[in-house]
């Protein structure tokens, strides 16, 4: 069960995030209501969110998840790939601080995005991409075996981060798409397929007995409800605009 959720409001510079998509700018007044939305369905959650003031100088930093791993024994400040996403881990850290009395931090020259980390019970499955790499998954390895869980690494050579093409959505059951529904990695899953034409669907939150869904994935919507699935769908077509998705929006904990 998790009880909190962290998020922080995008600025205006959000309009110069990165991106390797081809879908448009953000419209930043959009992108404020579905940030809304996106805090109510967190809400519907029975989540108490902390809403952080935009960062005006990180156009990127509305996607609190890549800096930080927040587990049940400790947090872990990560180590963005992309160096103009480095100073966001700063303000990080003191929100934490709030919450945690152990952190832990990625050292050079260790890259970690927190897009890239799936946690399924007390094993942290490690996306090694374009983001995070092998220096960075084995530092978060053993900080997890410290606190007494674990970790292992996944190839990842589509899309941005691990979670952009995997989640979990059940007990013992993944949804997945492209090159995570037939991995190696994840033979011990039941797996949910996702059409290629909805792979944007794969990126889900289980939240307390309920299921976010990015909107407009009918198909990824109807396999899930047809799997007794309670799901609160959320539109966040401005955030798919610099690739973002809904894990990438808060640290749940």
């Amino acid at each position: 069960m998790f009880t909190k959720a962290i998020v922080r409001t995008p600025g205006c510079s959000l309009t110069s995030g990165l991106t390797a998509s081809k879908l448009g700018t953000p419209v930043y007044q959009k992108a404020l209501e579905q940030h809304r939305q996106y805090i109510a369905a967190l809400e519907r959650c029975s989540l108490d969110v902390l809403i952080l003031e935009a960062d005006e100088a990180f156009p990127d930093s509305t996607f609190v998840e890549d800096v930080a791993i927040v587990t049940p024994k400790c947090a872990i400040i990560t180590r963005p790939a992309a160096a103009s996403r480095r100073g966001e881990t700063a303000a990080m850290l003191p929100v934490l601080e709030d919450f945690y009395s152990y952190i832990e931090k990625i050292q050079p020259p260790g890259t970690l995005d927190g897009g890239d980390v799936m946690q399924v019970d007390q094993h942290f499955y490690i996306g090694l991409s374009s983001r995070t790499n092998r220096a960075g998954a084995d530092q978060l390895i053993e900080i997890l075996q410290r606190y007494g869980m674990t970790g292992s690494t996944v190839p990842v050579t589509e899309g941005l981060h691990l979670k952009t093409g995997v989640t979990q959505v059940a007990e013992n059951t993944l949804l997945a798409a492209g090159e995570f529904i037939a991995s190696p990695n994840f033979s011990d899953f039941r797996i949910l397929p996702v059409p290629e034409e909805a792979n944007g669907g794969a990126n889900c939150i289980r939240i307390n007995g309920k299921l976010l869904l990015s909107a407009g994935f009918p198909e990824v919507s109807r396999q899930l409800v047809d799997q007794g699935a309670e799901l609160i769908e959320v539109d966040i077509s401005e955030y798919a605009k610099l690739d973002g998705g809904l894990t990438c929006l808060s640290l749940r904990f």
